[in-house]
């Protein structure tokens, strides 16, 4: 049975935004749970102290990492947890998360959180989410 994604939005503001309101999925066999990533090097050095965009998209590209190791990409994201320090800095350079988002053509269920601190001091940014195939 191949993935059927439905995008379920009461309202539609969020779609402008790039997230929906829900997603039914059905039809995929496997189901992945991505712990939280940040920007840390492969060395598990933090990366790009102080500059949220940097970090943004080193988080991504350690997500792309996590589903491309299962087999997935960015199209199989359901589900996007973000935890931020700071979400007023953060709005300001979603861009960079919306535009890799909708490059794979999805629009994950998506909560934002702020956070007083994240596990590793200087982080700014962690990125969960869970993928289906």
């Amino acid at each position: 049975m191949a993935l059927e994604r439905t995008a379920i939005n009461p309202v539609t503001w969020s779609v402008e935004m790039g997230f929906n309101q829900g997603e039914v999925v059905s039809g995929h066999s496997r189901t992945l749970y991505c712990s939280g990533q940040t920007a840390m090097g492969s060395d598990g050095e933090p990366q790009h102290h102080g500059d949220m965009a940097g970090q943004v998209a080193l988080s991504l590209d350690n997500l792309e990492a996590v589903l491309g190791e299962a087999g997935m990409s960015l199209a199989n994201l359901v589900r996007l947890n973000v935890y931020t320090t700071d979400v007023d800095l953060l709005f300001q350079h979603y861009g960079v998360l919306a535009s890799r988002l909708g490059a794979a053509g999805v629009s994950p269920t998506t909560t934002m959180l702020g956070v007083t601190r994240l596990a590793i001091p200087g982080q700014m940014v962690e990125l969960e989410g869970t993928a289906v195939a």
